[in-house]
């Protein structure tokens, strides 16, 4: 019994981490918005994507919608939907920066929500539309440091419906990350699984400006 107890503990992680799990079997959405200046200026420098350019004074926008369960979430998902064009993955350069952007997150999140791929992107798309972007953050024309609370409180100024359980802020490397919202199958906002409401507390976290 102590051995069957011991491999159940080994394994365990190993579920946990699990990939390929069956379509539309999860519990709610998880909205990811990413902070274009931020990424632009480490990872996405070298490419030349639409959120990048200049030109475009991109802030936030879509890096995903994900399927989640209340804890951890499924991904690279068993389905007989058939995977979007590439004039469909095209079509969404405009929230999600680049066709490889959106391919990827149909190929890793977007098959485990259990719809067609055209039906996905345009759920992605109504998630992202019904979030008000801070107008502020349009305005950033300088590199700043910020407690990582103050980009929450824009978020839910902006949104009067979101409450403090249903939006968290992330931060990778120093920088502010992304702002992350969690909706019900209906796009509505809903209480963060407890692996996903926990916040950035940097007090210092920096905000690249809008180029």
């Amino acid at each position: 019994m102590k051995r069957f107890a011991l491999a159940c503990l080994m394994l365990w992680p190993l579920s946990a981490l699990a990939e390929g799990e069956r379509a539309g079997d999860f519990d709610y959405y998880l909205l990811s918005l990413s902070w274009a200046p931020g990424w632009c200026a480490t990872d996405g420098a070298s490419r030349d994507v639409a959120q990048c350019d200049p030109a475009n004074d991109a802030t936030f926008v879509l890096h995903g919608l994900w399927p989640q369960y209340e804890t951890g979430w499924p991904s690279y998902c068993r389905t007989s939907a058939r995977d979007p064009s590439r004039a469909q993955s095209a079509a969404m350069e405009d929230v999600m920066g680049s066709d490889g952007a959106a391919w990827y997150q149909w190929k890793k999140h977007g098959r485990c929500a259990g719809l067609r791929a055209e039906d996905y992107y345009a759920t992605a798309r109504a998630a992202y539309e019904s979030v008000t972007i801070p107008e502020v953050f349009s305005r950033l024309d300088r590199d700043i440091r910020l407690p990582a609370s103050v980009v929450e409180e824009a978020f839910l100024e902006a949104n009067p419906d979101l409450s403090r359980d249903q939006i968290t802020i992330t931060c990778k490397a120093g920088r502010i990350q992304e702002a992350r919202i969690c909706l019900t199958k209906d796009l509505e906002p809903r209480r963060c699984g407890r692996d996903t409401i926990r916040d950035c507390t940097m007090r210092d976290a920096l905000m690249e400006a809008v180029r």
